[in-house]
């Protein structure tokens, strides 16, 4: 095999359709465009959408929802998921490799739900008020 012989496949390539090319090609003159009105005309096609001067879907439908981006990126935590953490200081790369939250997770927020007994540290973690004094009465603290 050389290069100079490699061709496409069979039917993959089609010939452009030359248009206005005498009465014999069968597109001659109107170049299959029709007599007047708008599409016989060169840019002569309304917009995307365009129902005839009907409003269209797009507008005639409501706008609902709101899709945030920070919320892929943020992830909760009960009190009770963190007593069996063994690390010293509880980060989110250390609740990423316990796989208690995913791993494209940025901001981490403790919420008050659960019981913790032993004392954690957490740093770079928010967390509610509840779970602030919960944290704190078990001897633990945030940085």
């Amino acid at each position: 095999m050389f290069l100079n012989t490699i061709k496409p496949a069979a039917g993959s390539k089609k010939a452009a359709k030359r248009v206005g090319r005498g009465i014999g090609s069968g597109f001659g003159k109107t170049c299959g465009r029709g007599h007047k009105g708008q599409k016989s005309r060169s840019g002569g096609m309304p917009k995307i959408g365009f129902e005839g001067g009907q409003m269209p879907i797009q507008r005639r439908l409501p706008k609902i929802g709101f899709t945030s981006a920070k919320k892929r990126l943020t992830s909760e935590v009960r009190l009770n998921e963190l007593v069996g953490l063994s690390a010293d200081i509880i980060t989110v790369d250390v609740l990423i490799k316990a796989n208690i939250v995913p791993e494209f997770t940025k901001r981490v927020k403790v919420i008050l739900s659960g019981e913790i007994t032993s004392a954690v540290s957490l740093k770079g973690i928010s967390a509610t008020a509840g779970a602030v004094k919960a944290i704190e009465a078990a001897g633990g603290s945030l940085a």
